[in-house]
């Protein structure tokens, strides 16, 4: 007879099953008095007027700071953020040992469960998430330019769900967008996320409701010997042109991968690679995330960051289809 405490593996999978996303932001947030969907004073510093959301988005929650938008995410990366760890296991370890769940040594002391019972979970505001209502219109031929150059037409635009858009509205206020900035909406069942491809990263897909596990692609992931997982709409549709069994993530974060979305991949690929951004914050991303599920992965080769190239659509529209055509091969991917 085998006795002994069976020990978990820590992933967020694990921590979720013994405590809520709720329960994390409300454990690290500074101020106890803050309510779903109501903007708060942000953590991040010291201000005078609030600019900092905790939101729900189809029961997942999620942040954005309002006054420096590269600071949103899931409640993990809130935790990493807040307290500058260096990747999600770190993040990880300091949730489980401040809630004393447990999870690495297998012995909990079921203090987790005194701290959660202190509040109720905020289970009917939790279901609300934010409007986003889009007027399209025709492409213009500038537009049309832009797309062209990474190898895209009207059709595949269609196809995709890429929009021309001239206004848009946040829980039916008008957003306000610069006339002559290049813009277009992608649209996913519902949902839309704006993109601005010259503004600031900060700006480039603000506003944004679509959840964070949607995946563009996922149907075009049946029977394949290889699943290659970009990390962007536009990524997928130039990869697409040279490498079918393609899907992509909303971003590089861990939290795009649900166990549902997981288990689909592996359900229908032999093999999965991620290909994320050649920059130091994409490898470092690739390696949590490619450990974590025991995914393959690879980038742009980083000798292309001397030409400011770290991602596959600018890849191939700078050095062609052939070029990724290419690459493909000598990974062995085609």
């Amino acid at each position: 007879m085998i006795v002994g405490t069976k020990k978990e593996h820590l992933t967020p999978e694990t921590i979720l099953k013994k405590i809520s996303e709720y329960d994390i932001f409300r454990w690290y947030m500074p101020t106890k008095s803050w309510k779903i969907n109501q903007v708060t004073f942000s953590p991040f510093r010291n201000e005078k007027n609030p600019s900092f959301l905790i939101g729900n988005k189809l029961g997942n929650l999620s942040f954005i700071d309002f006054t420096d938008t590269s600071k949103k995410g899931d409640c993990f990366t809130f935790v990493k953020l807040l307290f500058n760890l260096p990747n999600i296991h770190e993040t990880l370890v300091l949730i489980n040992k401040d809630f004393s769940l447990g999870i690495l040594s297998g012995k909990s002391n079921g203090e987790y469960k005194k701290i959660i019972e202190q509040y109720k979970q905020p289970e009917s505001e939790g279901k609300r998430y934010s409007l986003i209502q889009v007027v399209t219109k025709n492409f213009t031929q500038e537009e049309l330019n832009y797309w062209n150059s990474y190898y895209q037409d009207v059709s595949d635009l269609r196809r995709e769900n890429v929009y021309s858009i001239s206004k848009v509205y946040l829980n039916k206020q008008r957003f306000a967008m610069n006339d002559n900035d290049l813009k277009f909406g992608y649209f996913y069942d519902g949902f839309w996320k704006i993109y601005r491809p010259f503004q600031a990263k900060k700006n480039k897909w603000v506003p944004n409701n679509v959840p964070i596990t949607t995946m563009d692609g996922k149907t075009d992931i049946i029977n394949c010997d290889t699943a290659f997982i970009s990390k962007s709409k536009k990524d997928y549709m130039v990869i697409k042109k040279v490498f079918p069994c393609v899907c992509a993530v909303q971003n590089e974060g861990v939290g795009c991968f649900s166990k549902e979305n997981v288990e689909y991949l592996k359900a229908n690929s032999d093999k999965q690679v991620l290909g994320f951004d050649s920059d130091e914050p994409g490898v470092v991303n690739s390696q949590q995330i490619t450990k974590m599920f025991d995914f393959g992965y690879i980038n742009v080769p980083r000798t292309y960051l001397l030409e400011g190239i770290n991602d596959f659509a600018d890849l191939g529209k700078i050095h062609g289809l052939k070029t990724i055509e290419n690459y493909f091969k000598q990974k062995k991917l085609i």
